[in-house]
């Protein structure tokens, strides 16, 4: 009896932080994985770190902001690891500043990345799943979607792709494909550690300040935001679909 190949699940954003948390989370879960960045070079230690564990992953650099190389990529996916039937759109960037600071740069940039990008992977990713009748799309929005001072730029993406999730999850629902996202608090990585570093504090100092600001008293990792975005692509969660579910801590009011 030939054994049924795995699932194919792609990550953007991949190399490190949150994307290499869930990277490994999914090929944990026995997805092979297509571990996705702007640097290729830059996911190879994440493949070989899932590779070393028994699993498969494919390193592959992209500019999801990039039409045909974000098609480039997904065709290659699907050409060396398989149809790619599970979408984790977590590429990001931070261009942080008060509004009258703030360059069309920084806008055009911060909207580019999160929203063209996600559009543009779930487009080119979507046939796959909807030939398959079978898919998971998992959109990585923020607590900043709710508004963030010095953040116009990166809570608009994030709010915009919670509006994007819901109509997905509304045009892909028939063909056995859900579409949802998470929403994460302050996660520890090197995007968080630098703006700690952009604003003169310590990070050790930084991650106390946020830790305090949530009901469970600590900061969150990569891995927390892996374990829902493990639930959303599992098989039991296919009647959950247009959901966004905030992985924060319950940071107070």
């Amino acid at each position: 009896m030939t054994q049924q190949a795995p699932r194919v699940a792609i990550v953007t954003g991949a190399a490190r932080g949150i994307g290499a948390g869930v990277a490994r989370r999914l090929a944990q879960d026995g997805f092979a994985v297509a571990v996705l960045d702007l640097d290729e070079d830059a996911c190879k230690p994440v493949v070989a770190e899932i590779e070393a564990a028994g699993g498969k992953a494919l390193a592959v650099g992209c500019n999801v902001a990039d039409e045909q190389a974000v098609e480039a990529a997904v065709e290659r996916v699907a050409t060396e690891l398989g149809p790619p039937v599970v979408l984790v759109n977590n590429a990001g960037i931070i261009r942080d500043n008060m509004l009258f600071k703030m360059s069309t740069d920084d806008w055009d940039s911060v909207m580019n990345v999160h929203l063209r990008g996600s559009f543009l992977m779930s487009r080119a990713a979507q046939k796959y799943m909807t030939e398959a009748r079978w898919g998971r799309i998992v959109n990585l929005s923020s607590t900043s979607a709710l508004g963030n001072r010095g953040q116009a730029n990166y809570a608009a993406a994030k709010a915009g792709l919670q509006g994007f999730t819901k109509t997905l999850a509304i045009e892909l629902g028939k063909f056995g494909v859900t579409v949802n996202a998470v929403a994460p608090g302050f996660i520890e990585t090197e995007m968080t550690a630098a703006t700690a570093a952009r604003v003169g504090v310590p990070f050790e100092d930084f991650k106390k300040a946020a830790a305090e600001a949530t009901a469970v008293k600590r900061t969150g990792r990569p891995e927390d935001i892996a374990h829902a975005v493990s639930f959303f692509v599992s098989e039991g969660a296919g009647f959950v679909t247009g959901q966004v579910i905030y992985v924060a801590g319950m940071p107070k009011a």
